[in-house]
């Protein structure tokens, strides 16, 4: 049974307070961790889509490309551009418009 007395309310309601600064503090550190995975997957993310591949400058060009390739055997190529550099780039996989 809890006590009645003012002092003992009020140690209760200070841990209660402590217990919920502590929480916040957990969210806080939980919403940094997710903030630092995000940016991670964001870097993995344009490494693999953009910054790996060869860029060219237009369309024309990315065709021109595959045209070369088809010259030297590589088929099913196919361009599409790019959302994070908005440049082309070339793709084997078959690609819908």
């Amino acid at each position: 049974m809890a006590s009645h007395k003012r002092s003992a309310r009020q140690r209760q309601q200070a841990a209660f307070a402590a217990q919920a600064n502590d929480m916040d503090d957990i969210f806080a550190r939980e919403d940094r961790r997710r903030q630092r995975l995000d940016e991670r997957k964001d870097a993995v993310r344009r490494r693999k889509a953009c910054s790996s591949k060869n860029r060219y400058a237009s369309q024309a060009e990315a065709k021109a490309a595959i045209a070369d390739c088809e010259a030297h055997g590589t088929r099913g190529l196919s361009c599409y551009r790019c959302t994070y550099c908005n440049g082309w780039h070339l793709t084997s996989h078959p690609w819908r418009d």
